[in-house]
């Protein structure tokens, strides 16, 4: 029986690479075919909708972008959890709300089929690598049953708590990761404004004791202004936003997450969405020089 993969995008694609370089057999579905087409040359198989791949599989990974498209491929009339045979497995990669995540475990629950939310921390180059932290809500036997496949795609699985707590976590992780971005930004602009020259403060900054690791890995991207989607800066925005439903939920305040998330829509707005969240720093560079402007007219 093949594995089979929803959702072949910048990290899906990467990720089930992995799995099909691990001697595992394919079977993928995604909106659009000629992404998969790496995947079809080394023997993937490629699905006509969500419930032919559950037609072909016992083991469903899915990757996409947000809750929307994850219900439509589940539960939608093409869907693959009325497809999938009982005491099947479905593990859910994408990031999503707890809420959601947990009304996903029940609806498979009702069709016999173990769910799992595994979220995972990392970017591009690191679903290349083989090197992403997988953040799992799950039952602690239904991962057993599936950890090995986890390890073929990344280098650690942290068990946090039953269904929903592995996206708990990865909301936390990308509030973290957000604000730190947007907070790099800004301080970068004043430096230069104040006369210091982008080069040497991305020589000092990056890898200094203020400065979050990741950046070692974004240096090129804002020398350069290269900003080839590892992360899209949309769906940093969209994570955001659901850290910030999270809060209203949970009755925490989060002045910053919903400043920063306002900041990550602006530069949404100013057609930034598509290029990596690290263009939030040519979306600060743009706005600063029409205040500095604004202030000579």
């Amino acid at each position: 029986m093949k594995i089979g993969f929803i959702g072949i995008g910048i990290m899906g694609g990467l990720m089930a690479a992995n799995l099909q370089a691990q001697g595992h057999e394919l079977v993928i579905y995604n909106r659009t075919k000629s992404k998969t087409d790496n995947l079809v040359a080394k023997g993937a198989v490629i699905a006509s909708s969500p419930a032919d791949v559950a037609h072909q599989s016992n083991i469903i990974f899915t990757m996409l972008p947000h809750p929307e498209a994850v219900e439509t491929v589940a539960l939608g009339t093409e869907g693959f959890l009325n497809a999938l045979n009982g005491n099947s497995f479905w593990i859910d990669c994408s990031t999503v709300n707890p809420s959601f995540a947990q009304k996903m475990a029940k609806s498979a629950a009702q069709n016999q089929v173990n769910y799992i939310d595994a979220p995972v921390a990392g970017s591009k180059n690191q679903a290349e690598q083989k090197e992403l932290v997988f953040l799992v809500g799950a039952n602690k036997a239904h991962l057993n049953s599936c950890e090995s496949l986890l390890k073929c795609m990344g280098k650690k699985v942290v068990h946090v708590g039953e269904p929903g707590m592995g996206n708990a976590l990865k909301l936390v992780f990308n509030l973290l990761l957000g604000i730190s971005m947007a907070g790099f930004a800004e301080a970068m602009i004043l430096g230069e404004a104040l006369g210091i020259s982008q080069n040497m403060l991305l020589d000092i900054l990056v890898g200094s004791p203020v400065v979050s690791p990741y950046m070692k890995d974004k240096k090129d991207k804002l020398a350069k202004s290269h900003y080839d989607p590892e992360f899209p800066l949309q769906w940093m925005q969209k994570d955001l936003q659901m850290v910030a439903i999270a809060g209203y939920k949970n009755q925490v305040p989060l002045p910053l997450a919903n400043a920063t998330k306002e900041i990550y829509q602006q530069a949404i707005q100013q057609g930034l969405g598509q290029q990596d969240f690290t263009a939030i720093y040519d979306f600060w560079r743009s706005t600063s020089k029409d205040w500095a402007n604004s202030d000579k007219t």
